[in-house]
């Protein structure tokens, strides 16, 4: 048995529609609780308070890109051993190791299939987080 349940979700994407199919997919299929934010600012103003067990972030945000994001996350206390997975297009071998190295625990491709994504995630997290 998982002794970390995955039960909320902070989904970091500034794409309204594909926010918009992803929460969704969570919520509805997956029965998660998501809190949606359009930026890197948004979020890190909204994470602390709203605690996420999982952070799901887009890659190319304007302004504040995903890995700029990720680290000013990783400043605050509350936050430094969230796991994260990055939502991306850009997902050529390199680049997916490259993420890893950032301290994700997966990546998830963009385009992605909105019935499936709440299972992918479930997958991941099992596969990452000490059960």
């Amino acid at each position: 048995m998982n002794t970390n349940p995955l039960k909320r979700i902070l989904m970091v994407e500034d794409e309204p529609d594909i926010q918009a199919v992803a929460r969704i997919a969570l919520e509805m299929v997956g029965g998660f609780e998501v809190q949606t934010c359009i930026s890197g600012p948004d979020a890190i103003k909204i994470a602390p308070q709203f605690k996420p067990d999982l952070i799901l972030l887009d890659m190319m945000m304007p302004g504040m890109d995903g890995i700029t994001t990720l680290k000013h996350l990783r400043e605050l206390p509350e936050l430094t051993k969230t796991p994260v997975m990055f939502m991306t297009a850009k997902v050529q071998k390199h680049e997916v190791e490259g993420y890893l190295e950032l301290g994700a625990i997966a990546v998830i491709a963009k385009p992605f299939n909105p019935m499936s994504l709440a299972g992918d995630i479930k997958d991941l997290w099992s596969l990452h987080v000490p059960q």
